[in-house]
């Protein structure tokens, strides 16, 4: 026969190890608040030769960023303080060149944004063919002719030298109007 503290001691063990163990489990689980977005008082004046972005997402300090101009997708995240350890800088541009006022968002893993989440139209002449798809009747295959069209003619001019692409009329210009852009 088992003495009735150690039966006592026994079962307020196996009480403590799942306890622990559910414990853990929970905070495991736990999606780690985002950071707050800093926003800084508007300088002055823009150091010459600079730009401004918005870096949001999955970064140490989300916000605004100033820049050189001929900074990449990459310079404005090292900006931002980098990526978190839950970014998924794979689904980035990371070479892509930016301009003032752009917005870059950064992805968790396994997160999937559209092309609009970079805080509006996307830009005809930065766009991959995979973001080009995402536009309204935009398939593989009209999203090819797109970056060959660009690839072959040099970048967009405006938003009309969409005519210009096989397999675009006035119709699907209409309904990419409002989806795209051109500096």
């Amino acid at each position: 026969m088992v003495d009735p503290s150690t039966r006592l001691q026994v079962v307020s063990g196996v009480v403590l190890v799942l306890a622990a163990l559910l414990g853990g489990a929970w905070y495991g689980s736990r999606r780690p608040e985002p950071p707050p977005v800093s926003i800084a008082a508007a300088p002055s004046a823009e150091p010459e030769g600079a730009i401004t972005v918005h870096v949001s997402g999955a970064v140490a300090t989300p916000g605004l960023v100033s820049i050189p101009a001929d900074s990449l997708v990459a310079h404005a995240i090292a900006a931002a303080g980098g990526g978190l350890a839950e970014a998924d800088l794979g689904g980035l541009n990371l070479a892509a060149s930016l301009r003032h006022g752009e917005h870059i968002v950064v992805p968790l893993l396994g997160e999937v944004l559209p092309p609009s989440a970079a805080g509006g139209p996307v830009d005809l002449n930065q766009a991959s063919a995979s973001e080009l798809e995402a536009l309204p009747g935009v398939g593989p295959v009209l999203a090819g002719r797109i970056v060959a069209f660009r690839e072959t003619n040099g970048p967009f001019t405006e938003i009309e030298d969409l005519l210009d692409v096989p397999g675009i009329g006035e119709s699907k210009l209409a309904d990419l109007r409002d989806a795209v852009r051109v500096p």
